[in-house]
């Protein structure tokens, strides 16, 4: 029996509202919306910037928003109930992988001597040295982006290697992205986990140093993808495909070539998008030591629950705490490759 193809299908839905965190892992997004590539799958999109990562989830849970640029750890988390009522949440597909730095305010960086080294766990064992040492009574304050987050989960990481205890020794808050390099500037704190452009920003405006990245904690990790609820995907199978191959043909146009990439930082500083935080970076070629951020490349785009251990290990060490059980059957629905592998033919 042949299957129907799925792009004869046209969409359920031809208005959407798809919500986004003004980073760099927002472009493929941003050139979809821009470069054509939803109106030539029959989809009028609206792209609406959020600031936090709370809000993105809370509109997307209310239907609000039809789906989102969303952290990767954060439809597990919404389908577990953490953080808010639960909500069955899907991942069909990666938006980027890597992305993130650690990055100290300039002052504790030149304090503790924590800079930069090819293994992360240099700069964390100057920080944890300086801490025990000359830095005693300290307790500097760490922002990340949301306590489900890759970046929350790598910022202990690096701490842990510096035999820095993550609830004794520093104060970890939660902050939006967009706040992280103000905040770091006026001294609200002392360093911070996020994803680009914010540490780049930081350093470039004289806020900050970068002390290490997660490529170098968790290379290749996923960190944002697109995030619907399952009735979402379930209600509307065609939508969600001409999604899909929206955002991969952005993504493989991306890739295709420089000047691309320098159109797609065009699109980037506008207004409605990342505006001026973006007017450091000459280019988006963005995949460079020792960030490495990735939003093209072969297979970059598919989700596995495979790729998403190395944050479902502490959530299920929180639900422990919480006694309550994880059922592993619950990676393989948030972060399926069925959507993507029906929309792609792959």
């Amino acid at each position: 029996m042949s299957h129907p193809q799925h792009h004869a299908t046209s969409p359920e839905l031809k208005r959407i509202a798809l919500g986004f965190v003004p980073l760099l892992d927002a472009t493929l997004l941003i050139v979809a919306r821009e470069r054509g590539c939803f109106a030539a799958q029959g989809l009028d999109v609206t792209l609406s910037r959020e600031n936090a990562w709370a809000t993105v989830r809370d509109k997307v849970a209310a239907g609000l928003l039809d789906g989102a640029q969303m952290l990767a750890p954060m439809p597990l988390a919404m389908s577990l109930g953490l953080g808010r009522a639960p909500c069955e949440t899907l991942a069909p597909m990666l938006l980027s992988r890597n992305g993130n730095t650690v990055t100290l305010s300039t002052e504790l960086s030149e304090a503790s001597g924590a800079k930069l080294d090819d293994d992360p766990g240099t700069s964390a064992l100057a920080l944890g040295n300086w801490l025990r040492e000359a830095g005693r009574g300290k307790r500097p304050r760490l922002a990340m982006v949301y306590p489900y987050s890759c970046q929350h989960y790598q910022l202990r990481e690096w701490l842990t290697l510096g035999d820095i205890d993550p609830e004794r020794q520093v104060e970890l808050v939660a902050l939006p992205p967009p706040r992280m390099v103000e905040a770091l500037r006026s001294g609200q704190i002392d360093g911070f986990c996020a994803g680009e452009p914010w540490g780049t920003l930081a350093r470039h405006c004289g806020a900050g140093r970068l002390v290490a990245t997660g490529a170098q904690l968790w290379p290749e990790h996923p960190e944002k993808v697109l995030g619907v609820t399952r009735s979402w995907a379930e209600q509307y199978p065609a939508t969600l495909s001409g999604l899909v191959r929206a955002l991969v043909a952005a993504s493989e146009w991306l890739a295709a070539s420089p000047d691309n990439r320098r159109q797609a930082l065009e699109w980037l500083a506008l207004p409605p998008y990342l505006d001026r935080s973006v007017n450091h970076l000459r280019t988006l070629d963005i995949d460079d030591a020792p960030i490495h951020q990735r939003l093209y490349g072969k297979g970059m785009l598919r989700p596995t629950p495979q790729a998403v251990l190395h944050f479902a290990e502490p959530i299920v060490r929180q639900l422990e705490k919480q006694e309550r059980r994880f059922d592993p059957a619950l990676l393989a629905t948030c972060y399926n490759p069925v959507h993507f592998d029906a929309a792609t033919h792959h």
